[in-house]
């Protein structure tokens, strides 16, 4: 083992939430290593909205595609596209994307690594002693040391750092998601179900595909990631891709890559070990539920995670380190409650599934659905529309009405209207 002289911060992990965490405290003027495992993309549908573009300073060079709408697909293949009113979804593609963020922070002052992070131990002054083991050294058994002020855990849903400093990490539950990267096809605009529009982002709630979550089909521009997710054990993530490509001939693609990670289903209840190590992004379980989006969190996540350490350094409080946990709920909680909820009710079933989809057909839902996504925030402004959706929902669930009631009576009341023959 070597020892090093110390950082004011070692951040674990270049996703997303790592490399902002380190940015930021790099631009504070802080001695950061930013510590990644070269080589990992995390499978990532890699959407972003324009929350997070504004707040991030994300250049329009990052974005591989807008998206101005998306299809929601019912077990029983009927869907629902959802324009998006006045707006878009920036996508991007996860591997030049995590890259462009960690060449940011090294442009802040941080200092890069490509290593894996091993363990934690302490110097004989309590300091923390970072371990990892060098990507380009050639003895697997070699071991660096640094010492650290703070640390940031960043590295994932499986997170090494969790597991070892924050109690309750181990047992955080986690869906499995996987994803095939393809080759884009020419558009098929217009030509039924499965028609592939590079513009329009797909999302199959179909319990063959996956009996608890979702598959999807998200355009990249010139490439196209095609995924799923569950958390039932034993079931086919491979299967139900090949068989999502083999129904909308996205078989015929040439496949780049396929990855497969864990995400995690919730927030941890505590980020931090009350002395030096806060996490942030996955290793905290900030993915939203239902949707599963991370990537504006997890930015969020490791923006609050700096913000806390920088108040650590500053007054030598280890208390400081809770803020990220509590800012972050604060702002995000009441979300990430509701749609827990709405997963853990309407994922159920094919035939909650199916009245799901039915629901997306409204126009009220739509609406505050794509402003509370790409702003953040609860629509409050249209107090009528609420109660509205609060009705239909109830309907629904109470089974008071059928799915696609409104579909049905607009089609029989085009009928009544068409001549006979």
């Amino acid at each position: 083992m070597t020892n090093s002289d110390t950082f004011d911060a070692v951040v674990v992990g270049g996703g997303p939430a790592g490399a902002t965490a380190a940015t930021d405290l790099a631009r504070r003027g802080r001695r950061v290593l930013l510590l990644d495992r070269p080589g990992r993309i995390k499978p990532c549908g890699g959407a972003i909205p324009p929350k997070a573009i504004e707040e991030f300073e994300i250049p329009d060079s990052q974005l591989v595609a807008k998206i101005s709408s998306a299809r929601m697909v019912a077990p029983s293949d009927r869907h629902v596209d959802m324009p998006i009113d006045g707006g878009f979804v920036g996508m991007v593609d996860r591997e030049p994307f995590d890259e462009w963020l960690r060449e940011r922070a090294a442009g802040a002052g941080a200092e890069r690594r490509h290593g894996t992070f091993t363990k934690l131990t302490r110097d004989t002054d309590g300091t923390a002693l970072i371990h990892y083991r060098p990507a380009e050294s050639a003895d697997r058994n070699e071991d660096i040391a640094v010492r650290a002020k703070a640390v940031i855990g960043a590295d994932g849903a499986m997170s090494a750092v969790a597991k070892q400093c924050i109690p309750g990490a181990k047992e955080l539950p986690h869906v499995a998601a996987y994803h095939e990267i393809v080759r884009s096809p020419a558009p098929t605009s217009g030509k039924g179900l499965h028609d592939f529009e590079p513009s329009r982002c797909d999302v199959y709630y179909q319990g063959k595909l996956s009996p608890d979550f979702y598959a999807w089909i998200f355009p990249h521009g010139e490439t196209t990631s095609i995924g799923v997710g569950t958390e039932l054990k034993g079931f086919s993530l491979h299967d139900a891709v090949d068989q999502l490509r083999k129904e909308t001939g996205l078989d015929q693609c040439e496949t780049l890559r396929r990855e497969g990670a864990p995400i995690p289903l919730h927030p941890l209840p505590k980020w931090d070990n009350g002395q030096d190590v806060v996490l942030a992004g996955d290793a905290a379980g900030v993915v939203a539920p239902a949707s599963g989006e991370g990537i504006y969190y997890a930015l969020v996540g490791g923006r609050l995670a700096g913000d806390a350490v920088e108040e650590l350094l500053v007054t030598g409080q280890a208390k400081a380190l809770a803020m990220a946990r509590n800012r972050f709920m604060k702002q995000h909680g009441r979300v990430f409650w509701i749609l827990g909820i709405m997963q853990k009710f309407w994922y159920k079933s094919d035939k909650r599934r199916e009245r799901f989809v039915s629901l997306c057909d409204d126009p009220d839902i739509q609406h505050l659905t794509w402003q509370a996504y790409m702003h953040k925030k609860l629509v409050k402004a249209k107090p009528a529309a609420h109660v509205r959706i609060f009705f239909k929902d109830m309907a629904h669930l109470l089974g008071v009405v059928s799915p696609w009631r409104k579909k049905a009576a607009a089609a029989d009341s085009e009928a009544t209207r068409l001549p006979s023959s």
